[in-house]
């Protein structure tokens, strides 16, 4: 009801801002810019950004926040064929992006990202995922970096410290479960892929990679060795129930389960529940399942913050890009959130982020990029539905590779 009642909304204020101002509404200059995105949650930190910039530059910003990601994506899509346009919206790198540059949508930042880079307020690092032939589209919404969070008064309770091994972190899972206690999250829905990438990033990087690119299947021996250890972990009732539909945030708070992994965002989560870095909470980099990996894996993502190339006022909307990059803006995004930034000048608060934030930009990971950004959105559409069957039906593993090997198939035949 409430998700309907969102999406009601979001559709009646394009049909408004289609009929009012006599028509004129795309020839006036803006000095409020609306922000179409899908982390409704996040609205309190939004309205900050936009009363921060029109202080700032003379600019506001007004968040319409969505808490259903495919319901998001629809009204998106849907706007491109409407007469008035968002004027900034969220979206994701890797296929789903490249899908509407191609469509001639997104406006292109390429000199925001030259200006940024040169003031040392973007990482040239980062500027290819944001790359599509040649050119640069949106700019960083945020950075995420893949770790564990873990409930810190149940390790306190069970003697437990962050593991450096996979072996270490198995005995710690063992330790909770002979004490009554869940060790892992899960979920059947969306983040359903969070086990999968971690266990082949951490056992098979180059493996991981070349199923992103087509080059090799999800039938192919190591892929269906990750499934095995995956179900065998599940097996031995080391997860929660992949149905229980608690907030991800509470399940930590509550101690359903002492671990949930999750990107630096999801620190966010602990400052809208009050919880404290170091006493309740911490955060760990969870070990390769191969200890003879030359460098750890890390799960990385970049979310995208993009303007249309027929934006009401293009202008605006580019000044607006171009201020959330800097400083002075990511200052404020980052801290009132708990998380890390984009921008290299900004100091982390949270000391176990910072220190995540500082090593991988230094090269002491390996970097894999998110399985939703990099995996084409057809195949992440079956992949989702399969490890959300295999979650609750361990034993299917097989069928849903095989299934999900079809839908890659499909896709690559096309797109070599």
């Amino acid at each position: 009801m409430f998700r309907s009642r969102v999406a009601t909304l979001g559709v009646a204020a394009l049909v408004l801002a289609a009929c009012g101002g006599n028509g004129t509404a795309t020839q006036e200059k803006k000095t409020e810019l609306t922000l179409y995105n899908d982390k409704g949650a996040w609205t309190k930190y939004f309205d900050e950004m936009g009363a921060l910039s029109k202080q700032r530059i003379g600019l506001g910003m007004k968040p319409t926040g969505y808490t259903d990601s495919a319901q998001y994506q629809a009204f998106i899509k849907a706007s491109f064929r409407t007469n008035v346009k968002p004027d900034l919206f969220t979206w994701q790198t890797g296929g789903m992006l490249e899908e509407i540059v191609k469509q001639k949508q997104v406006a292109d930042t390429t000199a925001v990202w030259q200006e940024a880079i040169k003031a040392g307020d973007l990482s040239q690092d980062l500027a290819p995922y944001y790359t599509i032939g040649g050119k640069q589209y949106c700019v960083p919404m945020n950075v995420a970096y893949w770790g564990m969070f873990y409930n810190k008064k149940l390790f306190d309770q069970h003697d437990l410290t962050p593991p450096q091994t996979w072996d270490e972190l198995i005995k710690v899972a063992d330790t909770l479960k002979r004490n009554g206690v869940k060790a892992f999250y899960h979920t059947s829905v969306l983040f359903s892929f969070v086990w999968f990438e971690q266990l082949m990033a951490g056992t098979d990087p180059d493996l991981y990679d070349r199923l992103s690119t087509g080059k090799a299947k999800y039938t192919d021996p190591g892929v269906v060795q990750v499934m095995e250890r995956w179900k065998s972990m599940i097996d031995a009732g080391y997860f929660i129930n992949p149905g229980d539909k608690t907030d991800p945030g509470d399940v930590l708070k509550n101690g359903k389960a002492a671990m949930v992994s999750f990107g630096t965002w999801f620190n966010t989560s602990m400052t809208q529940r009050d919880m404290k870095a170091g006493t309740d909470y911490g955060f760990f980099v969870i070990p390769n399942v191969n200890a003879a990996l030359p460098k750890t894996s890390m799960i990385f993502e970049s979310g995208p913050l993009c303007s249309l190339t027929k934006a009401a006022d293009p202008e605006a909307s580019m000044k607006y890009l171009k201020w959330w990059t800097s400083a002075e803006a990511q200052e404020k995004w980052a801290t009132s959130r708990g998380d890390v930034s984009a921008n290299p000048k900004v100091a982390i608060q949270d000391e176990a982020l910072g220190a995540v934030t500082k090593d991988a930009g230094s090269g002491t990971y390996r970097l894999v990029n998110r399985y939703f950004e990099a995996t084409p959105p057809p195949v992440l559409t079956a992949a989702l539905d399969g490890f959300g069957k295999f979650v609750t039906e361990p034993g299917s593993y097989k069928e849903v590779l095989e299934t999900i090997q079809k839908a890659a198939d499909e896709y690559w035949s096309t797109h070599q």
